[in-house]
């Protein structure tokens, strides 16, 4: 019904090659090596300057470039190897959903989220979430799920992180050139579709564009544009604005403007599912739509109940909205009516008591909003049941009806591609095919020591240049002491071993907790025969000073001469750093204060890259440790005393790190391998690779949620 167009100049480009701006709008290079290869090779050092974004690469590139690469011979295979590929991928009728489900095909599966982390060329994420959003797309579509998903294109993103000379963030942000991203505006004709939402005393429009994820469209509002107020324009601006006005308008847009969308594109989803509460008012607008056709509220409720699902992702506070009842009295006083509601019922579909009075929950909407609901860990789980217990008081709580479905990542997109080559050839070609079947990774025991071992060598050489490279760029642009560009890891050695802690910057995440003993620390790290250092890396909201100055504590302490540079932290962290990190390190390290971390999944990008996990036993890792494929820290105890908790954690962790981690690292044979490392590693990757993939956990979404919803709905 309608067409997509960029909003940028048209890219010209050489008839023999001219389908490579296609691919630049169709992520699914990004987690195809062989497309990424192509525009490296085009002008390797633009791919990097251009933060490896094939459409600014193509948009700048001289015509000069492009004639050499199309002369070369090998380019031009490639280049018709990676477009038959495209092809078949994006026109193949035989997917997983087709042949399990032909049936339900064309029952569209609409999945609302405040952020998706696709690549780190479209810095609309902020974290976790985002990631996880973006790997649920990318497998949806893989799987071959008749998929769409509905967000915000942040124009300013998330903030860039400077870290000064005292160890204090530092926020910027960089507005996105929108032709210069694989965006494409949404067009009926020559008019952009637009939507509106009404807010207090005017009304809000924004306009609709498309990010294509291999089969899968997603759409994402963007209220920068002149029909609106300034204020309003800025209200996609950035992700999670802490402003209680800016953050309700912004969910009011992504919930009923979200619905609006679907609307004006001709869609109309069998299946709505919520990323987290901040999309729950995505059920009161469906709601209204059935009022207004005629249904009582009751029986609009459960129509709207049947075919909609929430996924809730944190146990912490700060993580689930809830806004004061005067704020939601100043923007839904005229939409209750709607809803045939009067004031105090529409109120208690979200009441809970806060310690400073009544307020409206967005979790509470979303689970009275959802005819089913899920937790993403079963320990998660079960801390949910406790969590939500008021809103089911006649039910025991193992009956509470909030079901696991334990998150899991997208495997090509976070895997090495000297790796990935190792398990081509040891796996078995197919083995891309099968990713979630267990019978797939039993193989990986077949694989030589001294291959593996070579490829992980690869890979820290490969971390330690790109740190390097990254303190040297900063160092060059000035304004930067000496001590800092050593604390960015310019003396990182490739052949110690290397500990790595990246995650968003929340106090109850405990970055801090190894330096509880820093004396203890530092002879660990000056070690002369076994030397430790660590790879700290993550942001904290620009509103969370506790989480920044955890930041600030651990910045002071890798200052100093003592640590020699062993103890680094690598500023803005984003999807790129990350990949670095994950691949390259040795151990990837998780301190959560247990239970608070609902799931967590770098430690499974971690580990399918042969990279050992240790962690607290929460969230996945409680389900995914066995006591030889990696570490617990401590054990499941329970505290009630968070001071008691971290010391016995502290401890528990230097034990494990003295006593078992560094010692077997530098167990080596005769031909300097370590044997029993690596059989711990292999049994890592043998173990968690098949059961925290994103193929099992959306199998998992259709078997139990999406398509009970379907028929249902």
């Amino acid at each position: 019904m309608y067409s997509a167009r960029s909003v940028s100049t048209k890219i010209t480009l050489p008839k023999r090659i001219n389908r490579l701006s296609e691919l630049a709008y169709n992520l699914w290079w990004t987690w195809h090596a062989d497309a990424q290869r192509l525009f490296e090779h085009i002008d390797s050092v633009e791919w990097e300057q251009s933060y490896h974004n094939p459409v600014r690469l193509l948009n700048h590139i001289e015509r000069k470039a492009l004639n050499a690469a199309i002369r070369d011979h090998r380019f031009t295979a490639l280049y018709d190897r990676v477009m038959a590929d495209f092809d078949y991928y994006l026109s193949s009728s035989e997917t997983w959903f087709s042949r399990t489900f032909p049936d339900l095909t064309g029952k569209t599966i609409a999945y609302f989220s405040t952020e998706f982390g696709l690549h780190e060329s479209l810095p609309i994420y902020a974290g976790g979430l985002g990631v996880l959003s973006g790997d649920h797309c990318k497998t949806a579509s893989d799987l071959g799920l008749p998929f769409v998903g509905v967000g915000f294109l942040y124009p300013q993103g998330y903030f860039r992180q400077r870290i000064t000379e005292d160890g204090w963030q530092e926020s910027s942000y960089d507005k996105l050139d929108l032709a210069e991203v694989p965006v494409l505006l949404v067009k009926d004709g020559n008019k952009e579709v637009l939507i509106q939402v009404a807010l207090p005393e005017r009304t809000v429009f924004a306009r609709i564009w498309k990010v294509q994820v291999g089969r899968v469209p997603i759409y994402l509002m963007d209220t920068d544009i002149p029909q609106n107020v300034s204020g309003d324009r800025e209200l996609t601006a950035r992700v999670y604005d802490s402003d209680p006005d800016k953050r309700i308008s912004q969910e009011i847009v992504l919930g009923i403007g979200g619905v609006r969308a679907l609307r004006a594109l001709g869609l109309q989803p069998a299946v709505w599912h919520m990323n987290e509460g901040h999309s729950s008012f995505m059920g009161l607008e469906r709601v209204r739509e059935f009022v207004e056709a005629g249904q009582s509220f009751d029986v609009a409720l459960r129509q709207v109940q049947a075919s909609a699902l929430f996924t809730t992702h944190t146990p912490v506070p700060a993580g689930n909205d809830v806004f004061p009842v005067w704020l939601i009295e100043k923007y839904f006083w005229d939409y209750w009516g709607k809803l045939g509601l009067e004031r105090d019922k529409f109120l208690g579909l979200a009441r809970q008591d806060q310690p400073w009075g009544q307020a409206f929950s967005m979790g509470v909407l979303a689970f009275r909003v959802s005819g089913q609901s899920n937790a993403v860990s079963e320990l998660h789980r079960d801390v949910s049941r406790k969590m939500w217990r008021f809103l089911w008081p006649d039910e025991a709580e193992e009956d509470i009806p909030i079901h696991a479905v334990t998150n899991g990542i997208h495997t090509l997109t976070w895997l090495s591609n000297r790796l990935k080559r190792l398990y081509d050839e040891f796996l078995g070609p197919a083995w891309v095919d099968c990713i979630d079947d267990p019978a797939t990774w039993d193989k990986v025991v077949d694989i030589p020591d001294e291959a593996l071992w070579a490829v992980r060598k690869h890979l820290k050489r490969q971390l330690a240049s790109f740190i390097r490279e990254r303190a040297r760029q900063r160092w060059m642009r000035g304004g930067y002491h000496p001590v800092q560009v050593v604390a960015e890891g310019v003396l990182l050695d490739p052949h110690a071993l290397t500990i790595g802690f990246a995650r968003r910057f929340a106090t109850y995440k405990r970055a801090t907790l190894l330096l509880r003993d820093v004396e203890r620390l530092k002879a660990m790290v000056n070690a002369p025969d076994r030397p430790v250092q660590f790879l700290f890396a993550g942001k904290a909201h620009p509103a969370d000073e506790p989480a920044k100055r955890l930041i600030q504590d651990l910045y002071r302490v890798l200052k100093r001469a003592e640590f020699g540079g062993r103890i680094v932290f690598i500023e803005d962290y984003d999807i790129n750093v990350a990949r670095h990190m994950l691949q390259g390190v040795d151990v990837w390290l998780n301190t959560p204060r247990r239970p608070l971390e609902a799931c967590g999944t770098s430690g499974q990008k971690a580990a399918v890259n042969g990279v050992l996990n240790c962690s607290i036993l929460d969230g996945w890792w409680r389900e995914g440790y066995n006591g030889k494929n990696g570490w617990a820290i401590g054990d499941e105890e329970e505290f009630q005393n968070t001071e008691e908790q971290d010391a016995s954690d502290s401890e528990a962790l230097y034990e494990v790190l003295e006593n078992e981690i560094v010692p077997l690292y530098y167990d080596r044979d005769e031909n300097y391998i370590p044997r029993g490392w690596l059989r711990r590693v292999k049994e890592s990757i043998r173990t968690l690779a098949p059961m925290f993939s994103t193929s099992r956990m959306v199998k998992e979404y259709t078997l139990e949620m999406y398509v009970p919803a379907a028929m249902s709905g």
